[in-house]
């Protein structure tokens, strides 16, 4: 992951006693890939687990939120969790990309579900 120091440009010293922190643009970006690509690879590797485990209904959405849970503690843990070096908001690194995570986690558990339990 990229810090908000990394970018290369000079910071101007100031002697006020507060300073804004800056962020790099392109920094972040790449931050929000690492979040979005990881999300997405977990779940449809939880979603392939929980269909071979044979999950239904409501287990399946609870290993999913579990999966979640543990990927977004696994992205503090990358971040050494100093997450405002990383990210401006901590709910960048533990909301985004959950929603899109989910509907990739039914379709691999629904599929893998199918061709284990049902074929």
């Amino acid at each position: 992951m990229a810090g908000h120091n990394d970018s290369g440009a000079s910071e101007k010293k100031s002697n006020e006693a507060s300073q804004v922190p800056t962020f790099s643009a392109e920094n972040m970006q790449s931050n929000m890939k690492v979040i979005y690509y990881s999300r997405t690879f977990l779940s449809i590797i939880g979603g392939a687990i929980a269909g071979i485990l044979g999950f239904t209904g409501l287990t399946g959405f609870v290993f999913y939120f579990l999966i979640m849970a543990i990927t977004s503690v696994g992205l503090m843990a990358k971040a050494k969790f100093s997450i405002h070096s990383y990210f401006d908001s901590s709910n960048r690194v533990i909301f985004d990309g959950f929603l899109g995570g989910l509907m990739s986690f039914v379709l691999f558990w629904t599929f893998a579900y199918d061709i284990v339990h049902i074929f």
